[in-house]
């Protein structure tokens, strides 16, 4: 007990994310960051310079140089955490020398007081990184948060809850990432990644389905995963019979969800979209659907409360 006592180190759990590796998934099943080191330290060095930190008049004129100091990153509202390495870089670029202990890493569930970050450095450079690190922290933890929201609401079932393209321009990358923090799982990445054809493509080929499917085969590169947007059974089955691989249920109500899905009977993936919230999205789940797509996780999930309290 007195060797505990003496060595708390010894006792402190092993991090859990994998920074600066482009895969989703480690081995082990680590969250991995989508950008390498110099991608990760070319963005951050881009938002101090937006925000003028590397000219902070207010804290030159107000703190000494030679200042140091300690501060928590705390949570202010229980959530999920996303975006420690963006933090971490912001103020290690400030104050090369700063020490910074990781109390909770990407994708730690916390509550509210809990001390994510704990930091002690030149008080000018955590002051002038302050704002960047939690901009970055406040958005990509909330759309971590808002994702395992809905992926509790489905416990229990096959479902799972996928992103879209609905995201920030520029962000893409980390808002995925964001997603996967909170348990969610990433649908196509870009237009070239997979073939969604939806109600305006039909529209294209005057509502033929196995038309756009063909077509879709045709110019593809082989593997390719070909989805069709489907609003009716008629439409589902000439999916199926067109052999797609996934079928979205695009504005269905439960009952004909239930009733595609027994169609489909797993000769498809099933996708549901359109009309999920956090009310509507466990009743969706019981449909047997196997996924569940979210737009709002990306373009309507609120910030976590965040804040950076000196000692």
């Amino acid at each position: 007990m007195e060797r505990e006592r003496q060595n708390p180190e010894r006792h402190r759990r092993p991090r859990t994310i994998t920074p600066l590796s482009t895969p989703a998934i480690g081995g082990r099943g680590r969250l991995r960051f989508p950008y390498s080191q110099d991608e990760l330290r070319t963005l951050v060095k881009n938002a101090l310079d937006e925000d003028g930190a590397f000219n902070d008049v207010t804290t030159l004129a107000t703190v000494v140089s030679d200042r140091r100091a300690r501060a928590r990153l705390v949570a202010r509202r229980a959530g999920v955490i996303s975006g420690v390495p963006l933090a971490v870089e912001a103020f290690c670029t400030l104050d090369p020398k700063v020490t910074i202990r990781v109390d909770q890493e990407d994708g730690a569930r916390v509550e509210r007081g809990d001390s994510i970050l704990y930091l002690t450095g030149h008080a000018r450079a955590l002051l002038a990184a302050e704002r960047v690190a939690l901009n970055f922290m406040q958005r990509l933890s909330g759309v971590a948060s808002l994702t395992a929201r809905y992926v509790d609401e489905v416990r229990g079932t096959k479902a799972k809850i996928l992103d879209t393209r609905k995201t920030t321009p520029g962000w893409r990358l980390l808002e995925k990432y964001a997603v996967r923090c909170g348990g969610g799982t990433n649908h196509r990445l870009n237009l070239s990644s997979a073939v969604l054809i939806k109600d305006n493509h039909l529209a294209a080929v005057e509502g033929d389905v196995g038309v756009a499917v063909r077509r879709a085969r045709d110019l593809a590169p082989a593997g390719t995963k070909v989805e069709v947007e489907c609003e009716t059974i008629d439409q589902v089955r000439a999916a199926l019979d067109a052999d797609a691989d996934i079928i979205m249920l695009d504005n269905m109500s439960p009952a004909q969800m239930a009733e595609c899905v027994r169609l489909v009977d797993g000769r498809a993936i099933t996708e549901a979209s359109g009309g999920v919230n956090l009310d509507t999205v466990r009743r969706i789940s019981e449909t047997g659907v196997d996924w569940i797509s979210v737009g709002a996780l990306t373009h309507s999930a609120p910030a976590l409360d965040l804040a950076l309290d000196f000692e």
